[in-house]
């Protein structure tokens, strides 16, 4: 047994194992050692790559699935108080262990790297992971989607290096103590545990608060959040700021992009010369992702070029602009994106890289909340497309709110002069897809629910009617 476990985790039981947080922390735990079980509503590749790694995976929530040897049960914000396993380790007595809490004694020891921020985190901590894996430093990582395949997005490495998202939504962030923190941009999201911009700064304060001292914060130039949270922690004794973009006071300066195709080059000035590389997907933020991940990396001593090298590695994450596939001549490419920016960002990115005659989207929201606040801007985002059908609403933790629909993103797509329409099946979605697409069109599936499981059904739908 790793000397690293906390004795109360060295049989831990997660509730919602299958989720991308909770399962690259329990795939840890599993390769250091520990005996790890848990439970998911729902059988997937995930879970299959958890039992390849020993893990007792069960499917659904039932007390029973609690084992009589477990020393604790480790859960996310998701999990509600009435979940039959939640109540039975009540019953029991075994401390209950949040997620974040997990993943900041699994950074125990080791030189962390936390990635912040509204958007971007889970590309930057894969393109760090993957950087520093070429490089020999063999890092263990925690990322909140899959670098290439099921149960990818997480490692326990030999190495001092720790990456890992740290995630802003529930504060959870809050846990975790940094050599080198990244935020990449700071906006009013995740509307049910912040009611203003002025909790978010706040919340975001506590985070920077956290670097270790004689720690580095890299944060954004350019996004008009980062630079004001920026001016609130100039004061913060013993912490080093190096600011990333294309403005032009930024300590590590962007000053090219140039998009080729579904790749791009960015050149950077640092410490007065010039340093090109090529990162290998499209789109500029995927480039301003690449410079912050090339800063942090440097603020562990890792030397730029090396760095930038290797950045070059990096290939992508699942369901960011992930291409599933091509069938009658039409490109379907898999987009996470649920927020106006990241929408915005990922259709400007596509538009300007893949050339197609026609961009459709398959778009399904995420959160009644994140609708109730952020449905017209998610409209608008969507006239960016030539054409989009818009799913009901993916509700995920959260129960309706009376009057909150996709009409909300259908209406203002419609006043921004957006070709959309509703879709109430998801089931049809393929169908319509078909009757819609023609060849040289490529068809995005946007969202972070389950219409990401849409991309092979359309394709095969495509290549049925071909």
């Amino acid at each position: 047994m790793s000397p690293t476990i906390p004795s109360t985790m060295d049989r831990p039981h997660f509730i919602g194992i299958g989720g991308a947080g909770m399962s690259g922390i329990a795939k840890i735990l599993a390769q250091r050692g520990a005996k790890v079980a848990g439970s998911d509503a729902k059988d997937s590749e995930t879970a299959e790559a958890l039992r390849a790694l020993g893990v007792a995976v069960r499917i659904g929530h039932d007390a029973r699935h609690l084992a009589s040897d477990a020393t604790c049960v480790v859960v996310s914000s998701a999990i509600r108080a009435e979940n039959p396993e939640l109540v039975a380790a009540a019953e029991r007595g075994l401390p209950v262990v949040h997620r974040s809490d997990a993943l900041a004694a699994l950074m125990d020891g080791k030189r962390p790297i936390a990635v912040a921020g509204t958007h971007g985190k889970t590309t930057t901590t894969s393109m760090l992971a993957v950087s520093l894996t070429a490089l020999g430093l063999d890092p263990s990582y925690a990322i909140g989607g899959d670098l290439d395949a099921p149960g990818s997005n997480a490692h326990h490495g030999g190495g001092e290096i720790f990456v890992a998202e740290a995630d802003e939504s529930d504060r959870s962030f809050h846990k975790y103590a940094p050599e080198v923190a990244i935020i990449l941009n700071v906006e009013l999201d995740h509307h049910a545990n912040y009611a203003s911009m002025d909790e978010i700064y706040d919340s975001f304060e506590t985070f920077v608060g956290r670097v270790r001292p004689g720690g580095t914060l890299i944060v954004s130039a350019d996004q008009a959040g980062a630079r004001e949270l920026t001016s609130r922690v100039r004061d913060i004794g013993e912490l080093n700021i190096v600011t990333v973009g294309e403005s032009e006071g930024a300590d590590l300066r962007i000053t090219k992009i140039n998009q080729r195709g579904l790749t791009s080059e960015v050149t950077v000035v640092l410490e007065g010369r010039m340093l090109t590389f090529a990162v290998s997907v499209p789109g500029r933020h995927y480039a301003h992702n690449a410079v912050a991940a090339l800063a942090a990396g440097i603020a562990l001593g890792t030397p730029a070029r090396n760095l930038a090298s290797a950045l070059a590695k990096y290939t992508g994450v699942r369901r960011r602009l992930q291409l599933k596939g091509e069938a009658a001549g039409v490109q379907v490419i898999d987009s996470y994106a649920h927020h106006p920016t990241e929408m915005t960002a990922d259709l400007e990115a596509i538009r300007g890289a893949a050339g197609a005659a026609r961009v459709l989207v398959v778009f399904q929201p995420h959160l009644f909340s994140r609708t109730r606040e952020l449905g017209v801007e998610m409209g608008q985002a969507l006239a960016l497309a030539d054409a989009s059908v818009v799913l009901d609403i993916y509700p995920a933790r959260e129960d309706p709110i009376p009057g909150i629909t996709s009409t909300l993103i259908i209406d203002a797509a419609t006043t921004a002069g957006a070709d959309v329409t509703a879709e109430h099946d998801k089931d049809a979605i393929p169908d319509v897809i078909a009757g819609m697409a023609k060849p040289g069109d490529l068809v995005l599936t946007m969202g972070a629910g389950d219409v990401t499981d849409l991309g092979p059904l359309i394709l095969s739908r495509l290549e049925s009617q071909n």
